[in-house]
């Protein structure tokens, strides 16, 4: 039986996210962190009770446990004339932990981001993949686009 449950995020979900979080700098090689653990996940928590009208989180729990995250960034576009409301998103920080790779779990949380940004009305969602990670955006709906340009600093 798969005891996998999907859903937002709620404020007790949110140090176990910035666990994963300080999880995927590691795993990355990225850079030494520059705060301690502690430090980072209070300033974590803090981040993302003070962004929720910008940023929401999706996580996938196993039982008690936070398993994976993903999050879709929320922008506002210049109205035009023939939309006055208008958002794109950015899925951001997609994370599943090791043991649970390979199963179909991160692409459940993809599914639920691009879900997410339908029910919200976004024109469009774009992602900044890791090459490995690619094939599978492309699996879930995501393409590469000619117009889509970045300056990196």
């Amino acid at each position: 039986m798969d005891d996998v449950t999907l859903r937002l995020a709620t404020p007790d979900d949110l140090p176990a996210v910035a666990a994963l979080r300080w999880a995927w700098l590691h795993e990355n090689g990225g850079q030494a962190a520059d705060v301690a653990y502690d430090e980072f996940v209070t300033h974590f928590v803090a981040w993302a009770k003070e962004n929720t009208a910008t940023h929401r989180c999706v996580v996938l729990r196993r039982g008690d446990a936070v398993i994976g995250m993903a999050w879709l960034a929320l922008v506002q576009r210049v109205p035009t004339p023939t939309s006055l409301s208008r958002r794109s998103g950015d899925v951001q920080s997609v994370y599943v932990v090791p043991s649970e790779r390979d199963s179909g779990l991160g692409g459940r949380l993809v599914d639920a981001v691009l879900e997410l940004g339908r029910d919200l009305g976004m024109e469009r969602i774009t992602v900044h993949s890791t090459f490995r990670a690619i094939s599978a955006y492309c699996r879930h709906g995501f393409a590469a686009s000619p117009r889509l340009l970045q300056a990196t600093f």
